[in-house]
């Protein structure tokens, strides 16, 4: 997302309740590992292995919490960690699923990777939200 449109949602967010101090780069580096996650999630789902389903979820709940940070109308801190901790929970549940097949899959490494940067990145905005709590 560009910077006119974080601009925008910064000003839309100073409205909302427990929102106002959002680190909105923070939360542009959170989607752009999502939607990175995402993708490699549905790469990886396309190969057919074991891990496949894992990756399936993973995807689906990568574009959630994307597109639940995109719609912040209605967001409340609450559920915004709580969303976090799910989104990470996944993350955790497919990159364990994918470095199963790592040795030999580049593309599993790849996605064990990118989930792990999801990881870190819904783990810092959450840690950073709790700080403000």
């Amino acid at each position: 997302m560009d910077a006119m449109m974080m601009g925008a949602m910064s000003k839309d967010m100073m409205s909302m309740p427990d929102m106002a101090d959002m680190d909105m780069a923070m939360m542009q580096e959170c989607m752009d590992a999502c939607s990175a996650c995402e993708q490699a999630c549905t790469i990886c789902s396309m190969q057919m292995m074991s891990c496949a389903p894992a990756c399936m979820n993973c995807a689906d709940m990568c574009n959630t919490m994307m597109r639940a940070m995109m719609r912040m109308q209605g967001m409340t801190k609450p559920v915004m960690m709580s969303m976090l901790d799910a989104c990470i929970a996944m993350c955790q549940m497919c990159m364990d699923a994918c470095m199963e097949h790592a040795d030999h899959s580049e593309i599993c490494k790849m996605c064990a990777q990118s989930c792990k940067a999801c990881m870190d990145a819904c783990s810092k905005m959450r840690d950073a939200m709790m700080a403000t709590a």
